[in-house]
């Protein structure tokens, strides 16, 4: 489970759908399920309790990147559930060490 911290357009597709995908996951844990259950113990889960808000606002950020490269986005998020923080300042990996770990995978991610 993981939701980078770094642009959108840095990720490659696998990423950038994979990203969206687990951020979804995220969502029903911490908004649909009320932080229980499944993966709410997680590290990454963790990092969002009370920053909703901040998750919706990444939601924004890569319905923005897949809009931009074609896809077509059909899973928004309900706004009025999101609480809390704008902001996510808790990172498990800093921004230098996440734009490592994508380079050092073997996919097409663009870290310029």
């Amino acid at each position: 489970m993981r939701v980078w911290d770094v642009p959108p357009r840095q990720l490659c597709r696998q990423h950038l759908l994979g990203e969206h995908r687990e951020l979804h996951g995220l969502w029903n844990i911490l908004v649909v399920h009320g932080g229980t259950g499944g993966y709410s113990r997680h590290p990454e889960t963790q990092r969002w309790v009370g920053k909703t808000r901040a998750l919706q606002a990444r939601h924004e950020l890569l319905m923005s990147e897949m809009v931009r490269r074609g896809y077509r986005h059909a899973s928004p998020l309900d706004h009025a559930a999101a609480s809390g923080s704008v902001t996510q300042d808790v990172f498990i990996d800093s921004l230098e060490e996440q734009q490592r770990l994508l380079a050092a995978k073997p996919c097409a991610c663009p870290l310029a």
